[in-house]
Order: structure tokens, then sequence, then C-alpha cells
């Protein structure tokens, strides 16, 4: 089987995306998850631009890494300065690493606008910088910078810089897509054209602003690249790099072309999530093979199907990757699509009984009213549930006052008074909040921890309110959105009502209510979300 080497460039590359910024901790906390998956090289960052980047090549030294090689990442040297006496050169070699990326100018308009430098300086530039390297004992990658751009602009020239990395005695010298407006077809050609000039292996770098990277990756893959660059969900600058969780499953699931090992693509939708985390970043829902809508279906027809076979939908098994098939539930559902839950709880329904006749209409009524249970699965495990006859409510809601108190200048005040019954037992107490919300979820946590005391692990992630018809103003039905977890798994629940009070108990009882189901012998799987 052919293999590509996997180059990741997301500490460095993906850093200089918008809203993106990695500490120290964070870049070595992602360098290890990349080395576990098997990546075999991770480029750090640009170690003589900031003390950031200084602090982790010194701190990465001491983690004992199995599969990857941490990069070093810098430009060639300065025009009219001696390799030996450039800085950038000398952070290199100060950065302890084995392996140097030095990037230079392809495009004859850089050449001269950007570095002010004739063309024959830039190509001894790129000669010595690589070189002086490698004599050093380094293995130099080069960055072949706006390549396809400046081949466009000047043919021979692109081609004489390529010659230069190569006589300088570079490893791999990587084509770079860099303003990202190259389209598969020129990918094909160049990388080509390069491969049957070059004796080294040729690598692929590519930017999505033309919505091609992963396309053009591929695409240079089986024009003869040896080498594919990325970041983990496509992260970097403006429109981002080729996402390498789309690039490294379509090899290999897809071109039969060898990336990380197999038994680690499994965890490929994990890494995906774990690097969003320390990014603090929101997934992308619909990014492709690891997004949480990746194998998400709605349509009954399509449900149905999938009930007989999954390739009807699915192009591939969503577990290849790590990810899991959902079954949505709406007013498009269908019944396929309510069996297809009950099997997942497994709980039987009749499939020709009125009594899955009558939930699915109520769900679509439900959402008729404004309830959205795609991303409520609690609260929609506990519909089904509430179905059947051994369903026991874990507590009920007798009464319920808030007390807010608002002075000029001074912070809001709010207290719940509420009075429950769990079991046969009344509960009456109250409770402080930081707002009335905040107030009433603390009163039901101090109402019920006695009872259920696994209610201390549970935590509130996310509070969100939506506004259903704004033309209504303040008399409008809002949906409150919950997302509770209990330090393992994650689930959210949904109330709607024209009182943003009332909206936020149903949300509020059902993220405990469902809380407590996972933990008991329910028949919920868990982790369900």
């Amino acid at each position: 089987m052919p293999s590509v080497q996997v180059y990741d460039t997301t500490l460095r590359d993906g850093s200089q995306a918008e809203g993106i910024s990695f500490s120290c901790e964070d870049k070595l906390k992602i360098a290890q998850r990349l080395d576990k998956m098997g990546f075999h090289y991770i480029e750090g960052g640009w170690p003589g631009s900031n003390p950031k980047d200084v602090d982790f090549f010194s701190r990465i030294r001491s983690c004992r890494l199995k599969n990857a090689r941490i990069v070093a990442f810098g430009s060639t040297r300065k025009a009219g300065t001696p390799v030996e006496n450039d800085a950038n050169v000398k952070a290199i070699l100060d950065s302890g690493v084995q392996v140097a990326t030095i990037f230079g100018k392809t495009w004859d308009l850089h050449v001269s606008k950007s570095l002010g430098a004739s063309l024959e300086e830039n190509l001894a530039m790129i000669r010595d910088t690589v070189a002086y390297l490698k004599s050093r004992g380094l293995e130099v990658h080069y960055d072949a910078e706006h390549f396809f751009d400046g081949y466009k602009a000047n043919p021979a020239y692109a081609l004489e810089t390529l010659r230069a990395a190569e006589e300088g005695g570079a490893h791999v010298i990587t084509l770079c897509d860099t303003n990202g407006g190259s389209l598969p077809w020129e990918v094909k050609e160049l990388v080509e054209l390069a491969a049957a000039q070059l004796t080294r292996p040729i690598g692929i770098h590519a930017h999505n602003d033309s919505g091609m990277a992963v396309a053009n990756t591929v695409t240079a893959v089986r024009a003869g690249a040896a080498l594919v660059q990325g970041t983990v969900n496509g992260y970097g600058e403006r429109c981002g790099n080729a996402d390498l969780c789309s690039v490294i499953p379509v090899l290999s699931l897809k071109c039969g072309i060898a990336t990380i090992a197999p038994e680690m693509l499994v965890h490929l939708t994990e890494m995906s999530r774990f690097v969003s985390e320390v990014a603090n970043v929101s997934p992308d829902s619909r990014q492709p093979f690891v997004g949480a809508s990746a194998f998400a279906h709605k349509g009954g027809v399509h449900v149905s199907a999938l009930l007989k076979d999954s390739k009807t939908y699915e192009h591939i098994d969503p577990e290849a990757v790590g990810n899991r098939r959902r079954v949505l539930v709406s007013e498009l559902s269908g019944m396929s699509n309510l069996l297809y839950k009950y099997k997942e709880m497994n709980l039987q329904v009749d499939r020709g009984g009125t009594e899955g006749r009558r939930i699915l209409e109520e769900i679509k009524q439900m959402e008729n009213q404004g309830f959205q249970f795609e991303g409520s699965e609690g609260s929609f495990a506990l519909l089904l549930r509430k179905a059947f006859d051994g369903y026991r409510e874990p507590f009920s809601l007798e009464a319920c006052r808030l007390l807010v108190e608002i002075k000029e200048n001074t912070p809001a005040h709010s207290e719940a008074i509420i009075k429950m019954k769990v079991g046969d037992q009344t509960v009456h107490t109250a409770a402080e909040g930081n707002g009335p919300v905040n107030a009433l979820d603390n009163a039901l946590r101090k109402a019920l921890k006695d009872f259920y005391p696994s209610i201390g692990s549970m935590h509130l992630n996310d509070y969100k309110v939506r506004v259903l018809d704004e033309k209504d103003g303040t008399g409008a039905y809002v949906r409150v959105h919950i997302d509770t977890g209990d330090g393992r798994h994650s689930w959210g629940t949904v109330g709607v009502s024209q009182n943003i009070i009332e909206a936020s108990w149903q949300a509020l009882a059902d993220s405990i209510a469902y809380g407590l189901l996972k933990g008991e012998n329910t028949g919920l799987k868990n982790g369900e979300e």
C-alpha cells in the first residue's frame, strides 16, 4: 500500500486563525495528543518570533514522544546577511530540534516587493540557508511559499527556486498554495511537473480560501506528493488550512493510501474535539467525518432506508473515524425515526401500534409550538420514557416563587422559594442566585441533594434563550436550551413558554431528571447525548 507522511502545523499555522491563541501549555497538550495519533511531524512554531515558542521548544524536549518529530519553522536568511549570522537561523539551532522547515520566496513579485532583493540573491538565500542547517545535522524541509501563483507569473523562476532548495540538500520540498486560490487540476499539473524535475520528495501545503484545500491536498498526493501538511479542524489564517480530519480518512479509507496507523483512525473524532476544546473553539457540527452532524439523519425516508442498510445514506461506517450515527426526531420524522430511538434505549414499541403514532404526532405538535429536540435529547428521552407505565418521575413541582429586587447603583438580588414533592415527602426550601434562573437552579438542587446525592456531580454547562417570534416583542414565546454535564457525559434539554422562567424551569427540571435517569438501570445507554 502506498503511503504519505502527515505533517501537522496546527501549533504554528493553526494558531494564526482569528480567535485562536494557544498558551505554551496548550501547545504541549496538543503536541502529545498528535504524537499519540501517530503523526509524523509536528511543527511547533517559529522560535525566532516570540518567547512562547522558545518556551515550547525548551519544554517539549522533556516529553517522551513516540512517533512524531518536532519541527521548528523559520525563513531563509535575510538579504545581505551571512547565514551563520542570521538571527532567525540561530534561533532554529538554539531550539534544539532535529528537523527544521524553511520557507522562501517563489513568486518574483514577493522577491522584489517583500524582500527588496534581486532574483539571484533570493536563490542564494534559499540555497545557503538549507545547506547551512543541513551541515549542522538537521533534517531540512523547504516550503516553497506561493509556488502556484509564482509559477503562473514566472514559471522558469519558480522552478529555479525549487532547484536551489534541492541543491542545498532539502529533505522534502513542499509546494505551498499560500493564497488558497488554486484549483485541483492546476495542482495536479504542477505537482507532476515538480516531481518530474526534482529528485527530492514533494510535499503539499494548501490553504482553503477557495474551499479547495482538502481536494487540492488529495489531488497532490494522487499526483505524486509524499507528504501532506495541514491542521486539525482546518484551523489557519483567513479561511484556514487543509483539514487533516478530512485529509487523513479520505486518503486512508477512500484512496487506499496509508497515513496514520489504521487502529488510530477510530480516535480521529476524539482528537478533533480535544483540539477544539483546548483552542476554546466550538466544534463545527457539520465538519465532515468528525462533526456531530456528519452522520445525523433527520428525514423519515432516510432513516427507513438506514434501518435496512446503513450504506444507503452513509459513505463510511461512522465508527471507522470514532464518530457515531445519530437519528434526529422532528416534524420531518417518520415512524422509522421513532423506532430507531426506541431501539437505542432498549424500549419496545409496536411498529403498527397506535401508541407510537400518538407519540410521533405529539412530538410534531410540540415542535410546532417551538420545541426542538435535535440538540435536546435529554428532554426527548424523557418524553419517550413517560409513554411507558414503568416510568416514575423523580420529583414534581408544587409551587415556586421568585423574588427579584432591583435598585439603582446596586446589584440585582434574586431569590427562589420552591415547594416540591419527592416520593411521598414534601420539600420546602429557598436559595439565592446571581439571577432568577440561577436562584431557581440552586433551589432545585438544594431540595434534591439529600434524596439524590449524585446531583452534586451535575453542572450546568450552557444556557441559551431564543425568542421564537420577534414580532410579538416581549410577549413572544421563548425557547430555553440547557446543556448539562457530569464530568463524563453531557446532555441537552429544552423548554418553551411565553414566560422565560417557566421555559427555564422545564429545561432545568428535565436536565436533572435525565441525569438521574442515566444513573439508574433504565435501559438508557451511558453517553447518550
